[in-house]
């Protein structure tokens, strides 16, 4: 199957290619949020790369968020038209699964906290369960990094913390006296490819966003009387 996968949701760009001759590559194309101006060209090398066409590819898996909004606009639509122009089914993957599998795969056991850096001092964040699979404790939300990491402060319980939230607030995370810290900084797109082989394609790809795009938030904070 030759699957391409697309990673947007933070400040990297970065995407990955699996094929059916046993190419594989993964690939941080931009670390600063320079999606807009990357993101097609570095498809067309990689598929070059890889001696492919756009109609060769079997699925498009894109990271559908939580993240930075304009990287995740931009993410979704360069899918969505690699779909409409192909007829090549789509797979959506979050942000915050991608770190939970990353950790899985390279060893990481029991209670994993993934957070990704929403900026304004806030993280998307979710909670996992390691063992033989990867198992969501609890939804996706948005939440303030400090609170995320007090929660585990004086628990007398062990805990991974994981992401690009972490690291820029490392800081928080590292204070607490049973975690350890699992760097990560770009959503995987290792973990992506291989989501995206087994997990059924859908008909439209919702972008996860948790909250309003900045300029939406400081408009609001304007003419709040």
């Amino acid at each position: 199957m030759n699957i391409l996968a697309i990673e947007t949701a933070t400040t990297a760009c970065a995407l990955g290619l699996r094929s059916d001759d046993g190419f594989e590559v993964g690939w941080v194309v931009d670390e600063d949020r320079r999606h807009t101006e990357v993101l097609a060209a570095s498809i067309s090398r990689l598929l070059r790369e890889a001696r492919l066409r756009a109609r060769d590819l079997d699925r498009v898996v894109v990271d559908r968020g939580p993240g930075l909004f304009t990287g995740l606009r931009v993410g979704l639509a360069t899918a969505l038209g690699l779909s409409e122009a192909t007829g090549c089914p789509l797979v959506g993957v979050t942000s915050l699964e991608l770190f939970a599998h990353a950790s899985h795969d390279s060893g990481t056991r029991g209670t994993l906290v993934c957070a990704v850096d929403g900026r304004r001092g806030e993280v998307f964040v979710q909670t996992f369960a390691l063992d033989e699979a990867v198992t969501p404790v609890d939804e996706p939300s948005v939440a303030r990094a400090h609170d995320v990491a007090a929660k585990w402060v004086g628990r007398d319980e062990p805990v991974t913390f994981t992401g690009d939230g972490v690291e820029r607030y490392l800081g928080d995370f590292a204070a607490v006296a049973r975690g350890v810290v699992d760097h990560q900084t770009v959503p995987s797109v290792a973990a992506s490819l291989s989501l995206g082989a087994t997990r059924p394609p859908v008909a439209r790809v919702e972008p996860l966003y948790l909250r309003d795009a900045d300029a939406v938030a400081n408009f609001t904070t304007r003419v709040r009387p």
